[in-house]
């Protein structure tokens, strides 16, 4: 089982069994020997028997103990953050060989569930895969993810559907961070209360969070990437100029490994040719807040009250910031509603955004081909507080138009009457705009907040 930091792996297996089932030992950021010995010592402890660690010297033997063992023996072996067993790649696909050699033998019989698990997701995914050590071996593997905003708001359950959202774009879906939000007092109070105060709960687990992944080296370095990227730079070349590092093999390898770890993920320009530049976007919502409102705030944050600079600096920006945060809570919300509503499959949720011929540019909030391969899903999302305008729709296939014309055969397709579109406004709708949508006869969804919140 693999998924990024405090996603609840470790707090998920501490409540799937009954303590006399299972054993769970929780590697730490220390030496593979240290580890090793500090096993021992807790499976002395929990089998109650006297087992000393200088007779357990390698991997294989305490392996052995673990599977092998003639006294009491747990049924259920839960290794946790199995990666910090050993030094890098090489030393892990070690350990998990030895880890192999032992689990081949035959056990008697003995019935044994064996859990490993880890926050390096690259890393514990390649020991899998083909060539990798524990390649056929694995019966089931699972990828823990963040909660989406629905599950966001069932942990901190604010009764305004505007704080609802608000509270998935600064906190995200990390149930540890979620799990510090008091929804009985006002969420702004809670915000300034974990992100901004110095000594907040939430902003220090996220100041320490790339400290803490193991192997990294120029940290400031990671940092400044993924501080860059949650300030607009999307692009390898726009991220270096933004930090002032090369664009170069050095920096594609910090993009990689960011994306492995969970805090940066690519985002899709439908239609991006092969050649193209990649674009990332921050993964978590809350490190995007941190990094775009925290971080470059931090002496600001140091010589005032957290409360003024969150007022004077932070509020006015926050309806911009929760533009990109509202348009992956509708993706979300597209695809826990499509069955109830009976929405059209799509094959995969993206958006449009690049040059247009004879000059200017365009975006397009949603670009989706539709499960059927001859249709589009299109539409534009809105967080303003007021109510979308009529103009907006007539927007939406101007923009579709222009794009069609610079070659883009898939918004050919989005502008014939079979073809659906969608049009998300937190504000509702002005008089008249779903008669103008539905002119031309094609399917039309105008969703507002209560929908996207729909039971």
């Amino acid at each position: 089982m693999t998924g990024p930091r405090r996603v609840g792996k470790t707090f998920l297996l501490n409540n799937v069994w009954q303590p006399e089932e299972y054993f769970l030992f929780t590697a730490s950021r220390t030496s593979p020997g240290l580890n090793r010995r500090q096993l021992v010592r807790d499976l002395a402890r929990w089998s109650a028997e006297d087992l000393r660690p200088e007779d357990y010297p390698t991997w294989r033997a305490v392996f052995d103990l673990l599977l092998f063992r003639d006294g009491r023996a747990p049924r259920i072996v839960v290794l946790d953050e199995f990666q910090y067993l050993a030094d890098g790649a090489q030393g892990l696909a070690e350990v998990a060989s030895e880890l192999n050699a032992v689990w081949e033998r035959p056990r008697s019989g003995r019935n044994l569930l064996l859990v490993l698990t880890g926050s390096e997701v690259s890393a514990m995914e390649g020991l899998a895969e083909g060539g990798g050590p524990l390649y056929g071996r694995v019966d089931w593997h699972a990828k823990l993810r963040p909660f989406d905003y629905w599950y966001a708001q069932e942990l901190a359950p604010y009764s305004d559907l505007r704080d609802r959202a608000r509270l998935y774009g600064v906190f995200g879906g990390i149930p540890r961070y979620l799990a510090a939000v008091d929804a009985k007092r006002p969420l702004v109070s809670e915000i300034v209360r974990l992100h901004l105060d110095p000594h907040g709960e939430v902003r220090q687990l996220l100041e320490t969070a790339l400290d803490q992944e193991e192997g990294l080296r120029e940290v400031p370095s990671y940092r400044a990437v993924v501080r860059a990227v949650a300030g607009g730079a999307t692009t390898q070349n726009e991220i270096a100029q933004r930090t002032g590092l090369g664009n170069d093999t050095a920096l594609r390898e910090k993009l990689t490994r960011l994306r492995s770890l969970g805090y940066l993920e690519e985002v899709s320009n439908y239609g991006r040719a092969k050649n193209a530049a990649r674009r990332y976007a921050v993964a978590d919502p809350a490190h995007r807040f941190h990094q775009r409102f925290v971080e470059p705030n931090t002496s600001m944050l140091e010589m005032f009250e957290p409360e003024q600079v969150w007022r004077e600096v932070i509020e006015p920006r926050l309806d911009t910031y929760m533009g990109h945060a509202f348009e992956r809570i509708v993706a979300q919300a597209y695809a826990r509603l499509t069955r109830a509503r009976g929405l059209p499959l799509v094959k995969e949720w993206s958006r449009w955004e690049g040059p247009l011929r004879g000059g200017g540019s365009a975006e397009v909030d949603v670009v989706a081909p539709l499960a059927d391969g001859a249709r589009f899903l299109t539409g534009s999302v809105k967080w303003g507080a007021g109510q979308r305008p009529v103009r907006d729709y007539f927007d939406h296939r101007q923009a579709l138009e222009r794009i069609a014309q610079s070659g883009q055969a898939w918004a050919y397709a989005a502008l014939e009457a079979r073809s659906p579109m969608l049009f998300v406004a937190a504000g509702g709708f002005a008089a008249g705009f779903e008669e103008a949508a539905r002119e031309d006869g094609r399917e039309v969804f105008l969703w507002t907040l209560e929908d996207v919140y729909q039971v």
